[in-house]
């Protein structure tokens, strides 16, 4: 199953492009409502690979590898998210506390930017979810995330 976010951003594309792939940026908004993102190593090129965490309020750090195959700055993104540890090996999402149904091989992300009246149209797709309960908790965190996108833009 998969999932797909739409919102409009009234800045320009290049700007958004900033936001999603330089370190310093992505850390003012990556994750839900009340985490932080205390590391974000932005490696964006096609065959990079970037590691960013997230922080609950309670301390639990959850950390993703995005690994890229296409990049077209600054209209499209292409990369799979994988869950990690804190050095960037693999881990299962399971055993993270994750749905199981959740690929072990990472989620499959899209990511367009298109020019939208003097700002910037941006939609997020994620892809290979195994149930709707998994997609609306996905759905849940990713629009929590990209509305902290909208107050670093």
């Amino acid at each position: 199953m998969d999932l797909t976010v739409t919102r409009t951003y009234d800045a320009p594309p290049v700007r958004v492009w900033a936001a999603l792939t330089e370190s310093d940026l992505v850390k003012r908004w990556w994750g839900p409502d009340g985490f932080t993102a205390p590391v974000a190593r932005m490696e964006v090129r096609p065959g990079g690979t970037s590691l960013v965490a997230m922080r609950s309020p309670e301390g639990f750090e959850l950390y993703n590898t995005w690994t890229y195959g296409l990049v077209d700055p600054p209209r499209r993104l292409e990369y799979v998210l994988g869950f990690c540890d804190a050095s960037g090996r693999p881990v299962p999402p399971s055993s993270l506390g994750l749905p199981g149904d959740i690929p072990e091989t990472g989620v499959p992300h899209e990511v367009t930017l298109t020019p939208s009246g003097g700002g910037t149209e941006l939609t997020v797709t994620e892809r290979g979810y195994g149930t709707a309960d998994t997609v609306r908790m996905s759905r849940l965190g990713l629009e929590q995330t990209l509305d902290k996108l909208a107050a670093v833009l």
